[in-house]
């Protein structure tokens, strides 16, 4: 594992890689420039280096040549008239003969040796320059150059030069001494200067990529920069307008591109900013058109309430039709309250004038209290209300009396779309949230209804027959009442399995639920209960109703 410090510089590295388009836009370029200079550098540093051997290799070739015919010839010229040679003295002035052939004999060390398998009348002791050491001669090249076909062979060898290894080329030749028999000529030349040359190259190749990269890398960085800032500038104009601060604009400097955009911006600004205004002004004149409707119609709605209660109280008096009447007369006035009430709450949400009252609570005993004000209506509907609570950190600061209308809105659309199917209601938290699922396992919805369900007023199928009010507002409400308290309201449904909504609040009234906070609960949450449940029975019920799940 990483120390916390490399952590943290790897965590920085990753965040301004993903963040700065100007770091990646430099580091792509260096690095492709990178490898382009590295194959062109080793190319030509292998080109150089080939070209510098094979020159080297041809002028020792050329010296060795030379230095082989001019040994020959005097080997034959020592043969006395009478067919004899004294192989002593043309020993020794073949040396000096193959001496004053090399153009740099400080640096070339040379060797006679007997070809093997000979028998002669006389025998040529082999020499050897006293520092030489006969080893670097291989057999492979010896066995070449037994061969007598009259060509030069050379090979690649290292040599050790008073404790420094060199590079150094090998080069053999035959030669016919006169009733001696076949010798061979090795000629061993010191070419460590080459190799300076080549170090040497190499070097300054490499300062050149260097600079090079750099040099590009910086480019890379101005013009990226040049073209960039303006984007930047942009960019943080963009967030500010839309954070709300819609009289930012982009500074307009010169003809180009950068400030035709600037203009094109400002101008789009300037719409924008026209719109909104005119928005929202028509938002605060409808807010306000609700507001004051629904405080108007409350005195008017109180005096219907209580005319219609007493006439309500004495239908046993009249006929059937008008009983029937003062019941739909009665039952119409409750629903109009209720709406009354959900529309002046929304208009509070849509003014920024709700105020939470939070004190610590105990969740599990606020579900509990909800399940037990809905359990007549369930056993009416033949659901059975279950609680699943594991235990930990169930307290956390909520505003009791929303956080219950919440419980209240998702149970009864639980009882309305169960079709008699078991209610799991579950609980569990953090250290950090709070979270209530509440499961029903009845006709479910599909994506379309899925993405209208929180809508104020939507209602999938409004003739669907409902225990629990209707008016369209519930789920909107309490979608303001979780976001109210810095959490958020979460949906999962299938068609013919059920649905379940998951409300998740922070434990702290001062934070909020965020995209990167995990849930106490999966959604769905895993339960046994679904094995209870028999898929077969319940899409049967979904085939006869053939009815979409309405939320409300």
């Amino acid at each position: 594992m990483l120390p916390l410090t490399w952590r943290s510089l790897v965590q920085r590295a990753r965040h301004i890689w993903r963040t700065s388009l100007q770091v990646r836009t430099v580091a792509i370029t260096v690095f492709f420039s990178t490898i382009a200079v590295t194959i062109i550098s080793g190319y030509m540093s292998i080109s150089i280096a080939t070209n510098l051997y094979d020159a080297r290799k041809t002028q020792v070739l050329a010296e060795s040549r030379q230095a082989t015919a001019s040994a020959q010839q005097l080997f034959d010229t020592s043969v006395s008239s009478d067919g004899t040679i004294d192989l002593n003295t043309a020993g020794s002035t073949a040396q000096s003969a193959v001496t004053r052939s090399l153009s740099s004999p400080g640096g070339t060390q040379f060797a006679l040796q007997r070809t093997p398998g000979q028998s002669t009348q006389q025998v040529l002791t082999p020499f050897s320059t006293s520092v030489l050491d006969v080893s670097v001669i291989s057999n492979e090249l010896r066995d070449a150059v037994a061969q007598d076909d009259g060509q030069l062979y050379s090979q690649a060898v290292s040599l050790n030069t008073e404790g420094q290894i060199d590079p150094g080329i090998v080069v053999g030749s035959a030669i016919e001494v006169p009733t001696a028999g076949q010798y061979e000529l090795y000629l061993v030349y010191n070419v460590r200067d080459v190799q300076q040359t080549l170090d040497f190259v190499q070097q300054t190749l490499l300062l050149g990529s260097l600079l090079l990269i750099a040099t590009i890398g910086l480019v890379t960085f101005l013009v990226t920069r040049l073209a960039i800032n303006p984007v930047r500038i942009a960019a943080e104009t963009a967030e500010k307008l839309a954070d709300g601060e819609l009289d930012r604009r982009i500074p307009e400097k010169g003809e180009d591109v950068i400030a035709t955009l600037a203009r094109s911006f400002n101008r789009m600004a300037d719409s924008l900013q026209r719109q909104i205004t005119q928005l929202a002004a028509l938002s605060r004149v409808q807010q306000r058109f609700v507001s004051d409707v629904s405080h108007e119609l409350r005195t008017p709605l109180t005096t219907i309430r209580l005319a219609g209660d007493v006439i309500y109280e004495q239908r046993d008096q009249f006929n059937p039709t008008t009983a029937r009447t003062a019941e739909l007369l009665h039952a119409q006035v409750g629903r109009f309250e209720s709406m009354l009430a959900d529309l002046l709450e929304m208009s509070r949400y849509d003014a920024g004038a709700v105020t939470l009252d939070t004190e610590p609570t105990n969740l599990v005993r606020l579900v509990e209290e909800s399940l037990e004000a809905i359990r007549p209506l369930a056993d009416e509907k033949g659901s059975e209300l279950r609680l699943v609570a594991p235990g930990g950190y169930f307290e956390a600061d909520v505003d009791a009396r929303r956080i219950r209308r919440i419980l209240q809105n998702l149970l009864g659309n639980a009882l309305d779309h169960g079709d008699g199917h078991p209610i799991v209601v579950y609980v569990d938290s953090d250290s950090e949230a709070v979270a209530i699922a509440v499961r029903d396992y009845g006709v479910g919805m599909d994506a379309a209804q899925l993405q209208r369900v929180f809508d104020r007023f939507w209602r999938a199928d409004p003739s669907r027959q409902r225990s629990t009010g209707g008016t369209g507002l519930g789920l909107a409400i309490a979608t303001e009442d979780a976001q109210v308290h810095g959490g958020v309201l979460d949906v999962w449904s299938e068609p013919g399995t059920g649905t379940c909504f998951r409300l998740t609040l922070p434990r702290s009234a001062d934070r909020r639920i965020t995209a990167d906070t995990v849930p106490p609960l999966e959604l769905p949450p895993v339960d046994p209960i679904e094995a209870v449940i028999d898929p077969a029975e319940s899409a049967a019920q979904q085939t006869a109703s053939e009815r979409p799940e309405e939320r409300a």
